[in-house]
């Protein structure tokens, strides 16, 4: 997902620019909320507007750039980042997220059981068995749980119900919706959160069952949990972004 941050991103050693604001604020615009930095209106790297349709997520993404210090740092800004990836990718991607996240529950992590160890059977099908018994019985739907990597298509009624439950979506909850399933490797617990089956602790909780039964087996990588903790802190963004815009 290119947040226009990406060589940034990849060259940490390049100078970070000097902040050249003094108050970052929200104003009313056409079409939304707009950041202003000194009373003028920002853009992202690729030159959108940076207008977004709720006034609490603008606040929040002019309380990020107000937090900045003498430099600014787009990697201690995940909303905006997050924000950024959506207008760049314009009102236009829309479609294309919703197919994207509906392909992806139809080949989720939920779907694909171990059949060894019993430990990992059992905390799968308690975990991800809860998880889909709850989307089955919200929404009337139903799942073909396969064991192993052997992929087995879901029943073709699922997809078109999951799909319609985010079809109103704009381009901005559907970046924060997709980021949540790339996040989790799961479509079906990004749509759990967006329909309130499931609280994000939880969810983020599901997605880890193998890797914490690989934790408790083998015990901690330092690196690994750098990693996740890293991830857990662009999921907790989307969650924000999506919570504020959905």
């Amino acid at each position: 997902m290119d947040d226009g941050y990406g060589r940034a991103q990849k060259h940490v050693r390049q100078e970070l620019p000097k902040r050249f604001y003094e108050d970052a604020a929200v104003a009313e615009v056409a079409g939304g909320y707009a950041i202003e930095l000194d009373g003028r209106g920002i853009k992202t790297p690729g030159r959108a507007a940076v207008v977004v349709p709720s006034r609490e997520l603008a606040d929040r993404l002019a309380a990020e750039w107000q937090a900045q210090g003498e430099r600014i740092d787009p990697i201690s800004m995940p909303l905006t980042r997050l924000v950024n990836a959506a207008l760049e990718g314009g009102a236009e991607s829309a479609a294309a997220l919703r197919d994207e996240v509906v392909n992806y529950a139809g080949n989720d992590l939920l779907l694909f059981r171990a059949d060894t160890p019993q430990e990992l059977v059992d905390e799968q099908e308690r975990v991800w068995g809860g998880v889909l018994d709850r989307i089955s019985s919200t929404f009337s739907v139903s799942f073909n749980p396969v064991v192993g990597i052997i992929h087995e298509d879901q029943p073709p009624e699922t997809l078109e119900k999951l799909g319609r439950l985010i079809a109103n979506l704009d381009h901005i909850s559907l970046t924060a919706l997709m980021s949540i399933t790339n996040l989790t490797g799961s479509g079906l617990l990004a749509i759990a959160i967006l329909t309130g089956l499931e609280t994000p602790e939880n969810a983020w909780f599901a997605a880890h069952v193998d890797e914490d039964h690989n934790l408790r087996l083998w015990g901690e990588d330092e690196e690994a949990m750098k990693r996740r903790a890293k991830r857990k802190v662009e999921f907790d963004a989307a969650v924000t972004v999506l919570g504020l815009s959905a």
